[in-house]
């Protein structure tokens, strides 16, 4: 929140104001704990998180406690706020983050590391925990908190998993050591999935994480904040399952939000009805890793489009399977608004996929945008990646000519509409991430990512294709950051206090500043890029336990060498990928009605 008489020197000022539909806003001197809840990106990213959003909703139930969000001010807010000594708060009661008890940041993506510190510095804190003797206690969650060693420096705890359950335990014993920092720490220290650095140590200690085993019995925002201003995601959001079992070896959330969980059609009905009645959206957007793996996706569809069609409400699914089935899907839901439709071949040779594990078919791709093309669609997006294990000159290229032959499907089912056509071709470079199989490989630096970007421009066809890579540089550090360890703290830091904040990389985030900070701590980037880990040695997230064991991921990287696919184990037997261990049903799926 912003004084007001600032608001006119700011681009988005309805990013500051508060005061939204379905904002809570309690009584700060009526609630045991105050929980300022953080996301180190913008206004218009972090509205848009489905995560926070749940967070937000179960604590605000609670008549003890009261959250309220934070979001990473845009530069010029920034520039304005430290120029008139203006410390960050909250946008509900404008209460300065610093006064808050708990602060909660969500660290869902590397380059917001420096998006936290900004966060910390705004709110008048020191960046480092140890540092701190007043104020909140800092806690870290979401993809990132799952190698959390990188920036271990700058926080208290860590809930590492899923945070519906434990939110409300972090809260309790709070209450119980009367906000006593250290009393504090130590009953944290003692709650399955928090990891607390200064109460734990990574080569002695094994967290294990929180898994919501029920996901049908959780709390969900049926009435959530609606923004001022247009966010990223700026429509009903149903989270219909978490977790997906296909296995694709380079995927993270495939590891980490195991196994599948869903929620009954019954109930994703009565949410969706709350949340339309709440808030006046005319969409509602389906949340799941695979929209259609869900095992009643046809009836939940049915029962939607039933429901608010003739209210001019339409249905969306971000997330589909490269198959004819998802084609039809998607063409139930456009009997009331057409919308975008989404394939991700991810490799373009059969070899390559195959050793990724994405079990796709170059027919089942092709079947699937020539049933697209016959239902009226014109425009499709598809994504790949380059840089992958095993990937040869001949695979790259493989995207070029898996590409036309999407060109010349749409030729052969368009007909006269087929001069509309357009692929919209996505290209990232491969990220190696923790708690997969493909932990253990090397990234290209930036130089081998240019190049192989450049051999599959120069063989893409220029018709009817957009062609978009991501940014070198950018896809480099992300990867560093990922396996990073400790030693990365001060990298970041030193980043951060040079001026790298967010991640609009040509904005805000310049390379070379990056570089210098790590030259500056003895490192090169592409090095630590470059290199691949041994099976043998300690990685710095080995004492974080996702559930699935190391053994089976090392398994998975042997038989990617060998081109072998492994089934999902919801389709044939269990894999004893080791979430037996934390789960009370597995591989089954939780939300038969």
């Amino acid at each position: 929140m912003l004084p007001e008489y600032l608001l006119g020197k700011v681009q988005n000022p309805a990013h500051y104001i508060g005061s939204e539909h379905n904002i809570v806003v309690k009584d700060p001197g009526r609630v045991e704990v105050r929980f300022a809840l953080a996301y180190p990106d913008g206004y218009r990213v972090g509205m848009s998180h489905i995560g926070s959003r749940i967070l937000y909703h179960i604590i605000n139930q609670r008549p003890d406690a009261a959250c309220e969000r934070v979001f990473l001010p845009a530069a010029d807010a920034r520039q304005l706020m430290q120029q008139a000594g203006i410390k960050l708060a909250t946008l509900e009661t404008g209460t300065p983050v610093a006064e808050c008890d708990i602060l909660g940041i969500t660290l869902q993506y590397e380059l917001n590391y420096t998006g936290a510190l900004a966060i910390l510095d705004l709110s008048g804190l020191p960046l480092r925990a140890a540092q701190r003797r007043a104020g909140p206690l800092v806690v870290g969650g979401g993809p990132c908190a799952f190698n959390p060693e990188p920036v271990v420096p700058f926080f208290d705890a860590f809930v590492i998993g899923d945070g519906e359950e434990v939110v409300g335990e972090l809260i309790e014993v709070y209450k119980q050591a009367a906000g006593r920092r250290e009393a504090v720490l130590e009953g944290w220290a003692e709650l399955g999935g928090v990891y607390v650095p200064s109460r734990h140590d990574p080569g002695e200690c094994r967290i294990t994480r929180c898994v919501v085993q029920d996901l049908d019995a959780m709390p969900f925002p049926t009435a959530p904040v609606v923004p001022w201003a247009e966010i990223v995601h700026d429509r009903a959001q149903l989270e219909i399952a978490r977790g997906c079992t296909r296995g694709c070896r380079f995927c993270q959330a495939g590891i980490i939000y195991r196994p599948v969980r869903e929620r009954r059609v019954q109930t994703l009905l009565q949410q969706a009805r709350q949340i339309i009645a709440s808030t006046g959206y005319d969409e509602i957007s389906l949340l799941a890793l695979n929209c259609a793996d869900y095992t009643q996706i046809e009836q939940l569809i049915d029962a939607l489009i039933a429901e608010f069609a003739d209210k001019r409400v339409s249905v969306g699914l971000p997330s589909l399977r490269t198959d004819t089935f998802s084609v039809q899907l998607a063409r139930s839901v456009a009997r009331v608004r057409k919308s975008g439709l989404t394939f991700a071949p991810e490799a373009g040779s059969q070899r390559l996929r195959d050793s990724i594990n994405k079990q796709v078919q170059d027919a089942d791709l092709l079947d699937a945008v020539a049933a697209a093309f016959e239902a009226g669609w014109t425009t499709i997006k598809l994504y790949f990646m380059v840089g992958l294990p095993q990937e040869r000159e001949e695979d790259v290229l493989a995207i070029a000519g898996l590409v036309q032959q999407v060109i010349e499907a749409g030729r052969r089912s368009m007909g006269s509409r087929f001069g509309r056509l357009q692929v919209n071709v996505s290209v990232a470079g491969f990220i190696p991430k923790p708690h997969t199989p493909f932990q253990w490989c090397r990234q290209l630096d930036r130089q081998e990512l240019v190049a192989r970007q450049q051999l599959l421009a120069a063989r893409m066809p220029r018709k009817h294709v957009k062609l978009d890579f991501h940014e070198a540089d950018q896809t480099v550090l992300e990867g560093v950051l990922a396996r990073g360890g400790r030693q990365l703290a001060d990298v970041i830091e030193r980043a951060y206090k040079s001026g790298c904040v967010g991640d609009r990389w040509q904005a805000e985030v310049d390379p070379a500043r990056w570089r210098e900070a790590f030259s500056e701590q003895g490192l090169d980037l592409e090095a630590v890029a470059g290199r691949s880990l041994s099976i043998d040695e300690w990685l710095p997230w080995d004492h974080i336990d996702c559930g699935v064991d190391r053994e089976f991921l090392r398994r998975e990287l042997e038989r990617s060498t060998e081109g072998k696919v492994t089934p999902d184990c919801r389709e044939g037997p269990c894999l004893h990928c080791g979430m037996q261990r934390l789960v009370s049903r597995c591989p089954e799926v939780a939300g038969d009605d």
